[in-house]
């Protein structure tokens, strides 16, 4: 723990995040952290299920039927924000397959003579071959 001046304290999961905070990183900077991660917008930054998550410095007399009901309320709510990742991840990976799509074919045409499958090395003149039979189509009506 670290305890600044002004009496804001700094707690530290691990060395590499005290090392990080001493070379005065910004943490929104680097990525591996999590202030990056919901910076970037890569995770949830608004949630309900983070107020279970918060640091409660009050100690509770121990009750056997209140912690049965805590752990069934954790497990629950776990549950719920394992599904809320999973949707919230659908949706930023939602536009990512017909862009990872057109990348590959970008990549395939400026790459083509690498290409061995010859219907795929044929694949131009076979465009151009059906761009004249609808152009002649179109042509006809």
């Amino acid at each position: 723990m670290f305890v600044r001046n002004d009496s804001k304290t700094f707690r530290f999961c691990r060395s590499k995040c005290h090392k990080n905070f001493k070379m005065k990183r910004n943490p929104r900077k680097v990525r591996w952290t999590k202030a990056f991660r919901k910076a970037a917008g890569k995770e949830m930054t608004i949630d309900s299920t983070f107020q279970f998550e918060k640091r409660r410095n009050i100690p509770v007399r121990y009750d056997r039927d209140m912690m049965a009901t805590t752990i069934r309320a954790l497990k629950r709510s776990q549950e719920i924000k394992a599904k809320r990742e999973r949707v919230f991840y659908k949706n930023r990976m939602s536009g990512n397959k017909l862009r990872q799509r057109t990348e590959n074919q970008a990549l395939i045409q400026k790459h083509i003579h690498l290409v061995d499958t010859p219907a795929i090395k044929n694949l131009p003149q076979v465009q151009k071959v059906a761009q004249k039979t609808k152009l002649m189509d179109v042509d006809m009506s």
